[in-house]
């Protein structure tokens, strides 16, 4: 399984951006996360494994949009009126169809300036 993610870049505050991944083999892609330099990862917007629910993380749900194609394994992010916290590492997030193993794509760079 590989997780295939592109977009990102500079932007600056109140501009939109919009990431991609793609998963190759037997897996679904989840959603994405995030990780700010010495931050935890958190959770951006992403599909729960149980029942398939969509949560979006605190301040993001009203300027983030997550689209998922099941059937050609594609999640997109598209995130508007971006500021400067939201600078960090962007992460897709995979599962297995098969067992209950993760998977990460390589992770894509968001810079906001202000």
């Amino acid at each position: 399984v590989q997780l295939q993610a592109s977009g990102g870049g500079s932007v600056q505050a109140g501009g939109s951006l919009r990431l991609s991944c793609t998963a190759s083999g037997p897996a679904n892609v989840m959603g994405w996360y995030r990780q700010a330099p010495g931050k935890q990862r958190e959770l951006v917007a992403a599909y729960t494994t149980v029942l398939e629910i969509l949560n979006y993380g605190s301040s993001m749900k009203d300027r983030f949009t997550l689209s998922r194609d099941k059937a050609k394994k594609t999640a997109d992010l598209q995130m508007n009126n971006l500021n400067p916290e939201d600078t960090a590492v962007y992460y897709c997030h995979g599962k297995s169809i098969r067992s209950n193993d993760n998977y990460w794509g390589q992770g894509t760079q968001v810079t906001v300036s202000s």
